[in-house]
């Protein structure tokens, strides 16, 4: 890995740091060398030293490291969330990927803390972020007056979406000023991904109803709205996940009575289109997209995570792009679980696709702030302000996490392409000797998973991997896909902890194997 080095000078900005200088002199009592020191330190984002320590201390997984808490406090949680605690396993410290558990024992974190810590945890680079608390940069701040660093962002946003290289000034202004079709450049701050998608949703209904009096007459008003979402094995709508708003989970077949009185209406259709199945897709785009009907959009994830880590393949996805675009459909491509797994950090960028709206978050302020964006472009950019705004969407320390873990993120392109392909390699081999049991791996690069045959199977294995103090969960609950054992280790994941993972997974496979043969 290379251990980006860099100040807050380096990563904002002189002219902005004096400025701040300025202000943590009048306002912090901060005398000015001490503030120049802060604005001018430079931090290693990931020394040696500390990988070195992280990956010594493997052995140590599942083994009591500390004295633990001796009673559990149990909060104050609903009923749902009581039932699915484990609070042995909740966080009293962390380095990198490993966790220290409230029972004093450490925890391999190989599924990121759900996907949003892929520097893992106490990332040094995030040492900026308390410099920036020090010279007395504030985080709030209002929708009206986005911030320096939220405003810079949002450029980094926009030039890496696109593909620019930092020097690229001209070509990034020229994006910036754009009005052509699929041309990302707009960015919405929100603070979570459901919210994000939301906005994508909202803007995509904006072309069949009006936000409010004072919009004109919708394009296509008078229509019903169907939205493509991917569909489960059965040909119902489980295998896709955009959020937990109601328009979201209306459309993977939750609130079903509403749903129904909504679709009986005429207010909305939602048109599941199944998974890598071109014609499918185009049959029934060429059904919806006639009067009465209008396909209004079409959302999707590339690797399914929701839907056992199932991967959309590129001919595929390129084709319903094309048609999509030449029938004035707008794509929504949720990167929520993708964003910063892979080496161009958006993964449709890997794929070479041209969506109109990008959905990112979770990985991207690293598990600092909860803070999502959503990237569109001047034809979809429909909504006034009040249409899709969080109050707390600008925080300047939330973009200036984002900052730091892309910085880090594109010095090391090379190396997350290395760990994704080994890690998928070592997967791909593991299920090879267990053909039994395992009856294939799915995903790509980090987001792996394996496909057992039978539901106990993996939900034996995942415990036993549990036991053994190692984050993996098992997803045995969905309409017809194959039971699924769930992964994601942080993009800092090293040879070592790829290996010690599979090692341990192996262990647990020849234990099934040989308690299935000794049963016949």
């Amino acid at each position: 890995m290379n251990s980006v080095k860099m100040s807050l000078s380096q990563l904002l900005g002189n002219q902005y740091m004096n400025a701040v200088i300025s202000a943590a002199i009048s306002l912090m009592d901060l005398n000015k060398e001490e503030a120049e020191r802060l604005a001018s330190e430079e931090i290693e984002f990931l020394p040696d030293s500390y990988v070195s320590k992280m990956d010594g201390l493997l052995g140590n997984i599942g083994k009591p490291f500390v004295s633990g808490l001796k009673k559990a406090l149990s909060g104050a949680p609903t009923d749902a969330f009581k039932n699915a605690s484990n609070t042995k396993a909740s966080p009293i410290g962390g380095l990198g990927y490993v966790r220290l558990g409230e029972d004093g024992r450490l925890y391999l974190a190989a599924k990121s803390e759900h996907y949003h810590t892929p520097l893992g945890h106490n990332f040094p680079g995030y040492k900026l972020i308390d410099l920036a608390r020090a010279l007395g940069i504030t985080n709030a701040s209002h929708n009206n007056t986005r911030g320096y660093i939220t405003r810079l962002l949002e450029r980094e946003l926009v030039r890496t979406i696109n593909g620019l290289r930092p020097e690229e000034t001209d070509g990034l202004e020229a994006i910036l000023a754009s009005r052509e079709s699929h041309v990302l450049n707009r960015v919405i701050n929100l603070e979570t991904g459901s919210l994000a998608c939301e906005a994508g949703i909202k803007m995509m209904l904006a072309r069949f109803y009006r936000l409010d009096s004072t919009f004109p007459q919708p394009k296509y008003e008078g229509r019903t709205p169907v939205f493509f979402v991917m569909a489960d094995h059965d040909g119902g709508t489980k295998a896709n996940y955009h959020g937990t708003t109601i328009f979201a989970q209306l459309m993977r077949d939750m609130w079903p009575g509403l749903y129904e009185k909504l679709e009986e209406a005429g207010v909305l259709k939602v048109c599941p289109v199944r998974i890598n199945d071109w014609d499918d897709f185009r049959e029934k785009f060429e059904r919806y997209n006639k009067p009465p009907y209008k396909v209004a959009g079409f959302l999707h994830e590339i690797i399914l995570m929701n839907y056992g880590g199932i991967k959309l393949e590129r001919d595929y996805l390129h084709k319903a792009y094309a048609l999509c675009h030449d029938n004035d459909v707008p794509i929504m491509c949720d990167e929520i679980q993708s964003c910063m797994w892979y080496p161009t950090i958006y993964l449709f960028r890997e794929y070479g696709l041209n969506p109109d709206f990008v959905v990112i978050g979770k990985g991207f302020p690293g598990g600092q702030y909860p803070a999502s964006r959503i990237i569109t472009t001047a034809e979809m950019d429909t909504l006034n302000q009040f249409g899709a705004l969080v109050t707390n969407g600008q925080e300047e320390l939330a973009a200036l996490a984002y900052l730091i873990t892309m910085k880090f993120t594109e010095e090391n392109e090379s190396f997350i392409r290395e760990m994704g392909e080994y890690y998928e390699d070592k997967l791909r081999e593991l299920a090879s000797r267990y053909p039994t049991l395992i009856e294939r791996t799915e995903g790509l690069g980090h987001l792996s998973t394996l496909l057992f045959y039978e539901a106990q199977t993996v939900s034996r294995f995942t415990g036993m991997l549990n036991h053994a103090c190692i984050d993996i969960s098992a997803q045995t609950y969905k309409a017809s896909c194959p039971p699924a054992a769930l992964t994601k280790p942080p993009i800092i994941a090293t040879k070592e902890m790829i290996d010690y993972v599979v090692k341990i997974m192996d262990d647990a496979l020849q234990t099934i194997g040989a308690k299935e043969l000794e049963l016949g």
